[in-house]
């Protein structure tokens, strides 16, 4: 089922009708930073504000009538002296109180390849090229597109990405400019005054407007929500792995919803009861689990929206804090960037931040964070060894450098049993987990694989359409006949094989084969087609689409996901 986003008094921020735009605060619950910076949305450009630039994005000047005609004539004449003009990112003195207009062209828009990207694309690009022209609170102007009905959105997301400052780098800023501040004037003791030279520091940005005449309420509460979700997963996903340890990752969790009425969160902690209950992920924390600030944690999260449920979400992320490979090793140069292999459980949270802003009816929503180190020591297991899993089945370890879907498959397998008892579940695992996933699809696309019931509604589809309506883009694959058979017991020890001894990326059909194993091993492979019960299920995997490293982590899928459930149109 689709939902439509009918906003109420309870979706939308703080706003006053008479000021003529409405605003979004810098800071959420317990004074985390939600966005990168102050958002407002305008729908003329006659309101008083404090912009102190434009940043238009779109492919022509043609595009530019009604009030925005007066950009015309600065960007003719600069064309006439800069060929560079409609190109890439220019910068043009304008005779009005924004005092600069910045052009991020997006580019051609009509051939077969060209989509709602080229939107974010330009509006990352325009947002630096602000900066490096001094510009600290400029107004994204996206003229509408029939095309493209959520480009403003997408543009509005694109600048947020290049606004956004890491979470390792705001937690030590303000202890350097507190001092610095407090040495360099001791008479700041307003703490207006502080806070206010503090949050220079947190930010790229002042603030940033959005023009829109086309439903700005609407506009403003999707860009307040998937921003924030966005800002969570990247938070917990770039952090290095100490700051973000498994323990960290769940303290990180808790504190961010401790206020929040409409997402509840409930953190496994205790070693015995891990590997009781999640036996495989038990088995890859064994190495990890002497020190204490690595030990494993199993973060579940819920919400329920208002109504009579019609549908019931199960969100599986993986949460690798560090992956060395275990006994395994990532040889050769190959570890560096392993800090980011936890984005499946980052996507996770986002989604949660997301559900908890614009809080959708009728829908449940239950997520499982599985997070832990992939350590190397004397405990850890190795290949060889034969596992019990949850679902009782019998799994022999290939390689101990696939220890992600060692890590989802019991969580998984926990889902399905609730599942059972709930309205039209669906099941999802989330993880950055196969090299092969880049090579068959490049960067920056998800990869989505139902099992037969989540084929039958065509899901995958469905998550492709809405993916590319918000610039969060799916790639379709199949689970195939030879993926069961790839992952079958071998011999009479074993019923499933977890993985081969070479790494997907040298494998055929790398990437989808997991999910083949994840089915068989935590007991879906009961819940097929063939079955009475059957029960959804769809893998992404996201290895593609986090962002690259070094950089900044992209916070996909968490947008293209919850479009498939929420229509953002």
């Amino acid at each position: 089922m689709i939902r439509q986003i009918l906003l109420g008094t309870n979706l939308l921020p703080s706003s006053t009708a008479a000021s003529g735009f409405i605003f979004v605060r810098l800071f959420s619950r317990n004074s985390e930073m939600s966005l990168p910076c102050n958002v407002r949305v305008i729908s003329s450009l006659s309101e008083k504000s404090d912009h102190d630039g434009i940043i238009l994005v779109t492919d022509a000047v043609s595009n530019l009538n009604g009030e925005l005609q007066f950009m015309q004539a600065p960007l003719v004449g600069g064309k006439e002296v800069d060929k560079s003009v409609g190109v890439k990112p220019t910068v043009h003195l304008i005779e009005s109180a924004f005092k600069r207009l910045v052009f991020a062209p997006t580019g051609p828009l009509n051939r077969d390849y060209d989509d709602v990207r080229r939107f974010y694309d330009a509006a990352m690009e325009g947002v630096n090229r602000a900066l490096d022209a001094g510009c600290q609170n400029p107004l994204l102007v996206v003229p509408p597109d029939a095309r493209f009905p959520c480009a403003q959105l997408v543009a509005a997301l694109g600048a947020m990405q290049a606004a956004y400052v890491p979470l390792e780098v705001r937690e030590v800023k303000p202890e350097k400019a507190s001092k610095n501040l407090r040495d360099r004037g001791r008479n700041l003791k307003n703490q207006m005054v502080l806070q206010t030279a503090l949050k220079k520091t947190l930010s790229k940005l002042n603030g940033i407007g959005i023009w829109s005449q086309d439903n700005p309420e609407n506009l403003l509460a999707l860009c307040n929500a998937f921003e924030a979700g966005r800002h969570l997963t990247r938070d917990i996903q770039g952090s290095d792995p100490e700051r973000m340890a498994p323990p960290k990752v769940a303290e990180h969790v808790v504190n961010h919803f401790k206020n929040c009425p409409d997402v509840s969160v409930q953190v496994i902690s205790d070693t015995d009861q891990i590997e009781r209950e999640y036996p495989c992920l038990g088995a890859v924390n064994r190495a990890a689990k002497a020190i204490p600030r690595h030990r494993a944690r199993v973060v579940k999260l819920k919400y329920e929206g208002e109504g009579p449920i019609s549908d019931t979400l199960f969100l599986v992320g993986k949460g690798v804090t560090y992956d060395t490979g275990g006994a395994d090793v990532k040889a050769g140069g190959v570890m560096a960037g392993m800090h980011r292999d936890k984005g499946g459980a980052s996507a996770v949270a986002g989604f949660f931040e997301v559900l908890s802003q614009l809080k959708p009816k009728h829908l449940k929503v239950c997520g499982t964070m599985s997070m832990v180190r992939n350590s190397i020591g004397p405990d850890a297991y190795v290949a060889d060894e034969i596992i019990t899993s949850r679902a009782g089945v019998r799994v022999r370890v290939g390689n101990t450098d696939a220890e992600g879907r060692m890590a989802m498959v019991d969580c998984l397998c926990e889902a399905k049993e609730e599942a059972l008892t709930e309205t039209n579940p669906h099941l999802y695992t989330i993880a950055t987990l196969t090299g092969h996933a880049i090579i068959a699809m490049g960067k920056g696309y998800s990869i989505a694989m139902d099992n037969g019931p989540a084929h039958k509604i065509k899901n995958a589809q469905c998550l492709q359409d809405a993916g590319d309506l918000v610039g969060d883009p799916f790639e379709i694959s199949r689970i195939r006949r030879e993926d069961y058979v790839f992952h079958a017991g071998k011999s009479v020890y074993e019923d499933v094989l977890q993985c081969n001894n070479a790494p997907s990326s040298r494998t055929p059909r790398g990437h989808q084969s997991p999910s083949a194993f994840m089915i068989m091993t935590s007991g879906l492979d009961k819940h097929g087609n063939d079955s009475a019960k059957g029960i959804k299920y769809t893998h992404l995997d996201i290895a593609g689409s986090e962002g690259s490293f070094p950089g900044l982590p992209s916070g996909f899928p968490v947008t293209g996901l919850f479009s498939r459930y929420v229509s953002p149109k």
